[in-house]
């Protein structure tokens, strides 16, 4: 469950290390957000000299969260810390690699671009 104010690590390398949550894409009254959604986040802390810098707005999916994500299955997802991926305006990440295990989910969500760069997916 990520809400404003929330911190996330960036699980990708575009030039990011933490984001914070500003607002979540899609109606204009959710309070939570869980993985697959788009958020809008600000960059908190970046590598220096990259082309993403401290204090820019970015568009983010959630690609893991530390609250469990219940399968239709019977199956229960958690993860040991809250990531999110940079993306563009169309969708697709800014960076070349994503770290760490990725939801299935994502492909539900048109997510395909990220799924096939992560080295794991549950």
């Amino acid at each position: 469950m990520i809400q404003p104010q929330t911190y996330l690590n960036v699980a990708d390398n575009s030039g990011a290390r933490k984001l914070m949550c500003i607002r979540i894409i899609g109606a204009s009254n959710r309070q939570y957000a869980h993985i697959g959604d788009v958020i809008v986040a600000v960059i908190k802390d970046a590598v220096p000299k990259m082309s993403l810098q401290r204090s820019e707005v970015v568009r983010a999916v959630i690609v893991r969260t530390c609250k469990e994500l219940k399968l239709d299955d019977g199956m229960i997802i958690r993860y040991d810390d809250n990531a999110a991926v940079v993306i563009d305006q169309a969708g697709n990440p800014k960076g070349s690699r994503v770290f760490g295990a990725v939801s299935e989910e994502l492909r539900q969500f048109n997510f395909t671009k990220i799924i096939s760069l992560a080295p794991e997916v549950l």
